[in-house]
């Protein structure tokens, strides 16, 4: 006879629909630790970077795994999707960087910039304006933007195992096979792809563990802890200074608008990218087209961007590392809560996260790149008009480093190209807005 608990429990179990996705708790769970294995080097290399804006780098490491973890529970719990949130890459450096050492502003200030953004989402998004930007994306480039982010997952764990490094000459090219970090990314890649390939469930959280131990007998990883509490979290939460970006405007004049913008557009086009990537890799994604409760997704995103510049980080947004978890098998919001809650208890030990060399998940981004490639085959690849488009989305998402930038120039050559031909009709005119403000913010960024 059940008990009251575990009929609760039953019901709790039940909400994520774990049957008709084809998922038990146990896929779950381990499609969960995968997820923040790979994405755990965030909470060592987040507070390095907002560091150097001369935040409090204990302080900021509290806040990451806070703000990672808050995120990926509350879009587990109410969107039920496998997509797992962290402060983003590329905009905690332009927060850094730019922001507070290139134009002298603050990092509370900042931190105020990046709550105003994250209000911004949600205005957008109860105006149904992010649900319209993601509707008048045409299918095949929604698939481009998939198999691009396919590669760019890949480049990353390339880059990250050392088997592709910077070049002056060509930009890239191969790096040292026989060092170290590449010779354990080799063995953690074929390891996995085994597995994978005989169907071994959990295949990519049992390669990153082997690799790590690998790691370790190797003498790979370097531990070297820094004084850390989670009280320190008290020094950047609540720190951020609303008034202070009103009266920023007036000693940098438009610059305040462009930190303001960027903010708002790389976060919106990256967590588009993603969402439909991880969605669609996930098999989520309707016969229509259409993504299951979008808006709930979309509302739970600029929420987290407003918890995190609350903790005292930059800009909080989907992971496509998300993905690694989907293919351990991860299809439920239980994927991303057990994200969240490993990430929240890193909190009481964020340094350890250094145990974990960047060359045993760099196999994991690997090969969940190369699965993430199958969507390119819905592009018409003989058909001009669909193929120039998706090709530049492809292209322009790894070798720019931003999904942000992929998505731009994909709608702005499909909209030329229906302009030109003549096929343009009144339901295109947001299509042409975007094309419009894209060329402007090309335009800008040639001349700031």
């Amino acid at each position: 006879m059940s008990t009251a608990g575990e009929a609760k429990t039953g019901r709790q179990v039940a909400w994520f629909d774990l049957a008709a996705r084809g998922t038990d708790v146990r896929t779950e769970v381990l499609a969960g630790a995968t997820t923040f294995l790979t994405m755990a080097y965030i909470i060592v290399v987040n507070p390095a970077i907002l560091g150097q804006a001369g935040m409090p780098v204990a302080a900021v490491a509290a806040a990451t795994c806070f703000a990672a973890g808050v995120a990926s529970i509350l879009m587990g719990a109410i969107a039920n999707v496998p997509l797992a949130l962290a402060p983003g890459m590329g905009l905690n450096a332009y927060f850094s960087f730019t922001v507070v050492q290139g134009m002298g502003v603050p990092w509370p200030v900042a931190l105020g910039c990046v709550l105003i953004s994250g209000v911004a989402f949600l205005l957008l998004t109860a105006a149904g304006i992010r649900q319209m930007i993601l509707a008048a994306i045409p299918p095949h480039l929604l698939a481009a933007v998939a198999g691009g982010i396919g590669l760019f997952i890949g480049f990353i764990g390339l880059k990250n195992a050392g088997i592709v490094v910077n070049n002056a000459a060509t930009s890239v090219a191969l790096g040292d096979l026989h060092a170290p970090s590449a010779v354990l990314a080799l063995i953690g890649l074929v390891v996995i792809a085994v597995l994978s390939a005989w169907r071994v469930k959990g295949a990519v959280l049992i390669g990153i563990v082997l690799t790590t131990l690998v790691g370790w007998l190797m003498g790979l990883v370097t531990f070297t802890p820094q004084p850390y509490s989670i009280a320190a979290l008290t020094e950047t939460a609540f720190r951020l200074d609303l008034g202070g970006v009103f009266g920023a405007g007036g000693k940098h004049g438009l610059g305040v608008l462009e930190i303001l913008f960027v903010f708002l557009f790389v976060d919106l086009f990256d967590n588009i990218g993603t969402l439909v990537a991880v969605t669609k890799r996930a098999g989520l994604v309707g016969a229509d087209g259409r993504i299951p409760r979008l808006n709930r997704m979309l509302f739970t995103d600029a929420v987290a961007t407003m918890i995190g510049a609350c903790a005292g980080t930059s800009t909080v947004t989907s992971y496509v590392e998300s993905a690694a978890g989907v293919e351990a098998g991860g299809r439920t919001g239980l994927t991303a809560i057990v994200t969240g809650l490993l990430f929240l208890a890193a909190m009481f030990v964020a340094p350890f996260a250094q145990l974990v060399p960047l060359a045993a998940t760099a196999p994991a981004l690997i090969l969940v790149g190369a699965l993430m490639m199958s969507p390119l085959i819905e592009v018409a690849w003989d058909d001009p008009e669909a193929a120039i488009p998706a090709f530049l989305t492809v292209a322009m998402i790894p070798l720019t480093f931003s999904i942000a930038n992929g998505l731009a120039f994909g709608i702005t050559a499909h909209a030329l190209l229906k302009l030109l031909r003549g096929r343009i009709t009144r339901t295109d005119w947001l299509l042409l807005v975007l094309a419009a403000l894209f060329i402007v913010r090309f335009a800008w960024l040639a001349v700031a």
